[in-house]
């Protein structure tokens, strides 16, 4: 069985209002949208994030579920969340992937492309 078509988009927000209280650091928000555009149902079981700032600086995001949930997404259906980064340079980036399972028991990964975030007007 080929594994489920799942389709990932990701929008970022920069959150000056968020910056915390130490100065050089970068809160942004990041909205996903995860749609199941196969034919059985699936679950978000894990994420993993790599997060990597301008600096070079790395970080890996391993846990449950996505915002204390671990979705299950009916075919034709999609699951939204929005959620957040602290990085120390006004750009970066993330990627990662969703361990998912389907309703008769095929484990997959559904990839996460890489995604920029960056303060408005840092990049040209």
């Amino acid at each position: 069985m080929a594994e489920p078509d799942i389709l990932i988009y990701v929008a970022t927000r920069y959150l000056p209002e968020h910056a915390p209280e130490q100065p050089g650091k970068y809160a942004f928000a990041y909205h996903i949208t995860i749609q199941n555009r196969s034919d059985v149902t699936v679950q978000l079981l894990n994420r993993y994030w790599l997060i990597t700032d301008a600096n070079g600086k790395s970080s890996e995001i391993r846990g449950a579920g996505v915002v204390g949930k671990q979705p299950i997404i009916e075919p034709g259906d999609e699951f939204q969340y929005t959620s957040g980064a602290i990085i120390d340079t006004p750009v970066g980036n993330m990627q990662g992937y969703y361990e998912m399972t389907t309703d008769n028991g095929l484990e997959f990964r559904a990839p996460i492309d890489i995604f920029t975030l960056a303060v408005p007007n840092v990049i040209n």
